[in-house]
């Protein structure tokens, strides 16, 4: 579970730069027009809508902004239709990459993708070749300067988390997808600092990257992230947290 809560850390500080530049916007608009294309317009329905909503509450998105994405995705409002696809492949070690994307222009992304895939030192695969490996989760992320273990993880639990990692600077909470709500809800309401909640791929097993490889991985992943037609990018590495340290300045 290692690469999905280090990915995590990476893309919360991604994110706020993101944020102020105003990029963020993109991604979060399109995410909740899918969502709300495939599921409904009802949060109470649709837990993928609800995720996607907070998101975009949390980057201070104007809720007029929101409820636009809403409509148009649910039918209520005519734009440019959105479609989802997937890109897999590997990268640098071996590492198995799952790439989700938003997309109105499937040509334009696949050759964005592939690009990147290329120029960091990955390879694009077949559909199927790694997806296999990945199960849709929730994850809520807690910040560890904050509050202690013991008291996410006892919360965690009792509201009907899977597992709670420690990761230094955060505590990551696991859950089934359909719990991610209930969790997330229930660490709110007792106080704990929840900086975000979200879903994602998780991997089945883990691949335990050289140094030598990592800066080029890392590298490779958040390119990828930093593709307005990507939606998540999920990988099933593990780097040693000296080495995760001694890189993170650099991205």
């Amino acid at each position: 579970m290692s690469g999905h809560s280090k990915w995590a850390n990476i893309k919360h500080r991604k994110a706020s730069v993101d944020a102020k530049r105003g990029k963020i916007f993109t991604k979060l608009i399109r995410e909740l027009t899918v969502a709300a294309k495939h599921g409904g317009g009802d949060i109470e329905s649709n837990p993928r809508l609800r995720t996607a909503i907070n998101t975009a509450k949390g980057a201070n998105m104007p809720n007029d902004t929101i409820e636009k994405a809403i409509k148009r995705g649910s039918g209520d409002q005519d734009g440019v239709v959105i479609e989802e696809i997937n890109y897999e492949g590997y990268g640098p070690g071996g590492v198995a990459i799952l790439v989700e994307c938003q997309t109105d222009n499937k040509n334009r992304t696949a050759a964005a993708v592939r690009h990147v895939f290329t120029k960091f030192g990955g390879k694009l695969g077949a559909a199927g070749c790694v997806s296999y490996l990945f199960e849709r989760k929730g994850m809520v992320v807690v910040d560890a300067e904050r509050c202690d273990l013991d008291s996410a993880m006892d919360a965690a639990i009792d509201a009907g988390a899977d597992d709670v990692a420690d990761e230094g600077d955060s505590f990551v909470v696991y859950t089934s997808m359909e719990n991610l709500h209930v969790v997330d809800d229930a660490l709110r309401k007792i106080g704990l600092p929840v900086t975000s909640a979200e879903l994602i791929q998780q991997a089945s097993t883990t691949v335990q990257v050289e140094p030598k490889d990592a800066a080029s991985l890392l590298r490779l992943i958040t390119n990828l992230d930093d593709i307005d037609d990507v939606s998540t990018v999920s990988a099933n590495f593990d780097i040693d947290d000296e080495v995760m340290a001694e890189l993170n300045d650099e991205l």
